[in-house]
């Protein structure tokens, strides 16, 4: 059995596997070309697919760049990863290679009845043919539920540039900076997301910044709705304006209202140029006066590296898996492994939704789901030294996602082994007379899979972690600028003031994964343990009673439904509190489902703009009433935590305390703890007790590691282009 943890106090939940049919061979580890079934389309294969897609007449495909909104447009191609039985029968039994066929998302714009429709396209690398790809229940994707281009802001930005005319005045006597025809002192603007508050809608209210470092923290106390539902943005239109705590239907009628005198303006102090609140730049001093403009303690491979990566499979002691990252929702680990026997099919993200309240309109309306904003395809040059150690492996990812062609992000992804400071085991066998009789541990590592997604504000590290003893972590971190909005008054019960005029919103944070066991085989159930307290009497001393615990094994679920039932975390909306997240299994910790093959993903790029009748809704995963009893299990693992953001978030929120995950750990798999197989432990023994002269020393490593970190001045790139 393998062991689900969640990094929430939850009951201990496992999965049991079924007994083998009969005596034979186990499984053994196909050899690292068999892992690229699961690998990212590389840029040919992006290319490839987008040449043969615009050369077909019937679809009559522009570029996504430039031009009218209302055309057809090829937005995102990925891989469309083969379907779990063929995969296994080639993984597994020697059957035929899946094909290899890419999935291509199209905004049919420039039609009477605009729509977006998904394609199968292959074989690759040459394809040759496409067909449409279905959602469960043969739903069409509504043209509104499209996720946000490039191009529709540019548009976005010049509709409200022109809105703009009016505050001139007001924009630059209030705050020194203004919108339409700014060179130097611009505003920006940050979109608030549903977009409405029914299907079909496209409404935004924009949240107004000085376009400064860290403008996500300068908003200057004006939101505005745009309607921009139209394919043609000469139907756009302002319908809403708040300012200050206070709504206006134009922004003729603010400038009305500022103009007589009768407006309660919010006037801003002029931003120092340097040493800005929001920046990173180093502002004060510590107490203790402790050197920090030296370099800390650094990660070192000093005799080599540990791991070994060929193509998209990692290996590492007992370990191996296939990995890719997705452009819509991040890294996907496949044929998840230790020591030859299968644990996973699938482990991947699925999504991550961030709930708002507030007193201002955008506040109170933001409801995030990030697959919506590309949440994969935003992984951007990880620094080396910062974002993951300088001896780490960086690997780049090409994403082709509302963009003309692949574009590179060089090293989006890193692998490295991590020191984690703490022994995986230890023992001091003390002989209670100032000796001992040994002394044994075994250092802690692990090996990281990373990357991060930078969606707009907020960035997240995403990690996967594989430690010797058999136990994988998945484990994300929240970080970057908080979303916060313009400070009054009646904000204060929605949030923290963090700075003068700066409210930092309460929310919730929610992660999704998918986590396809397979442990010893496809048939597993699955199962609870409840701990409980029981007074009983003492068998050796009549009369005496004591309380012993007990681990009682729960039965196998007959249904597919959560474990310990519905479960809120922080203030989260229920039905009929606007929109209603159903693809987000935002009431569980835990689900546990059968798998199914039009069931691959939670959620969808399409929820975030149509939450309201979402194309994956992932209750519908539950209510089918089915046996998860010896049966092909998927666990659904909901984590997060509610942030109540604090002056100590400025500039950013910073990583420590704001993490969170699971495990996967065995259980009664082994004999032992498999990480005896390592060969890195320390035992000492006294030759000479009591007097502890001579000391016997075991470790199969060389005495001294040797030299750490290669000298070297630190760089950086940065950019992402079209190849």
């Amino acid at each position: 059995m393998w062991l689900l943890r969640l990094a929430w106090p939850l009951a201990v939940l496992g999965v049991t596997a079924s007994p083998s049919p009969g005596p034979g061979p186990g499984p053994t580890v196909p050899p690292p070309d068999k892992a690229s079934i699961f690998a990212d389309l590389s840029a040919a294969e992006l290319r490839a697919v987008r040449t043969f897609l615009m050369s077909r007449p019937e679809l009559g495909l522009s570029p996504s760049r430039g031009g009218p909104l209302a055309k057809n447009t090829l937005f995102l191609v990925e891989l469309l990863p083969p379907k779990k039985r063929l995969a296994l029968r080639y993984l597994d039994q020697g059957g035929p290679r899946p094909r290899r066929q890419a999935r291509a998302v199209v905004f049919f714009g420039g039609q009477a009845e605009p729509n977006v429709t998904e394609f199968a396209v292959g074989p690759l690398p040459r394809p040759s043919s496409y067909r449409p790809l279905r959602f469960k229940g043969g739903r069409a994707v509504p043209f509104a539920a499209r996720p946000m281009t490039q191009l529709e802001y540019e548009l976005l930005h010049r509709t409200l540039a022109e809105a703009m005319e009016p505050l001139y005045r007001l924009l630059r006597d209030s705050t020194g900076y203004w919108y339409h025809n700014c060179s130097q002192r611009c505003l920006t603007f940050s979109d608030i997301a549903p977009r409405g508050l029914a299907p079909g809608e496209r409404r935004s209210w924009l949240v107004l910044q000085r376009f400064v470092e860290g403008f996500f923290l300068h908003p200057v106390g004006l939101e505005v709705l745009v309607d921009h539902r139209d394919p043609d943005p000469r139907r756009w239109a302002v319908q809403r304006l708040w300012y200050n705590g206070h709504y206006f239907s134009s922004p003729q009628e603010l400038a009305e209202r500022y103009r007589r005198g009768t407006l309660a303006v919010a006037r801003l102090a002029e931003p120092p140029s340097r040493q800005l609140f929001s920046s990173y730049e180093p502002r004060g001093r510590f107490a203790t006066g402790t050197p920090t403009a030296v370099h800390g303690a650094k990660v070192c491979e000093p005799q080599g590296r540990r791991y070994r990566l060929r193509g998209n499979r990692l290996e590492y002691g007992g370990w191996s898996l296939a990995f890719r990252l997705r452009s819509s929702a991040g890294l996907q680990l496949f044929d998840l492994r230790f020591n030859g026997e299968r644990l996973a099919y699938e482990v991947s993200v699925q999504e991550a939704v961030a709930f708002y309240g507030g007193h201002t309109p955008a506040a109170m309306q933001t409801k995030y789901m990030d697959a919506g904003w590309g949440m994969g395809s935003v992984t951007y040059e990880l620094a080396r030294g910062i974002d993951c150690p300088e001896a780490a492996t960086y690997l780049d990812a090409h994403h082709l996602y509302d963009a003309d062609g692949p574009v590179r992000f060089s090293g989006a992804i890193c692998v490295f082994e991590l020191p984690t400071g703490v022994p995986l085991r230890r023992h001091y066998d003390s002989d209670y007379r100032g000796g001992f009789h040994f002394y044994a541990g075994l250092e802690g590592q692990a090996l990281v899979l990373r990357t991060t997604s930078t969606v707009y504000n907020y960035d997240y590290i995403w990690d996967f972690l594989l430690y010797p003893n058999g136990v994988m972590e998945a484990k994300v971190h929240a970080t970057g600028f908080i979303h916060a909005t313009f400070y009054t008054p009646q904000g204060r019960r929605y949030g923290s003031r963090v700075h003068s005029h700066l409210l930092g919103n309460l929310h919730t944070h929610l992660v999704h994964y998918k986590v396809d066991l397979d442990v010893a085989g496809t048939g597993n159930s699955f199962e609870t343990m409840d701990v409980r307290f029981e007074n009983i009497s003492n068998p050796w001393s009549p009369g005496a009673r004591r309380v012993a615990q007990l681990g009682d094994p729960g039965q196998g679920w007959a249904a597919g439904g959560t474990a310990g039932g519905p479960t809120h975390v922080g203030p989260l909306p229920v039905p009929g509190d606007g929109p209603d997240p159903a693809p987000v299994p935002r009431r569980y910790h835990l689900a546990v489902t059968r798998h199914h093959e039009n069931e691959p993903t939670s959620s969808s790029i399409y929820t975030q703009n149509d939450p309201w009748e979402p194309l994956v809704s992932f209750e519908g995963f539950l209510r089918n009433n089915e046996s998860i009893e010896d049966q092909d299990l998927v666990a659904w693992v909901t984590v997060g935590f509610l942030h109540v953001p604090h002056a100590e978030d400025v500039p950013n929120t910073a990583t420590p305390g704001n993490a969170v995950g699971f495990f996967l750990r065995p259980f009664n798999f082994f004999d032992e703890d498999p990480s005896v197989a390592s060969r890195s432990p320390v035992i000492v023994r006294p030759l000479d007790p009591p007097t502890f002269s001579r000391l016997e020393i075991q470790r199969w490593t060389p005495a001294s590691p040797g030299p750490c970190v290669a000298p070297g001045p630190f760089t950086y790139n940065g950019t992402y282009r079209q190849e």
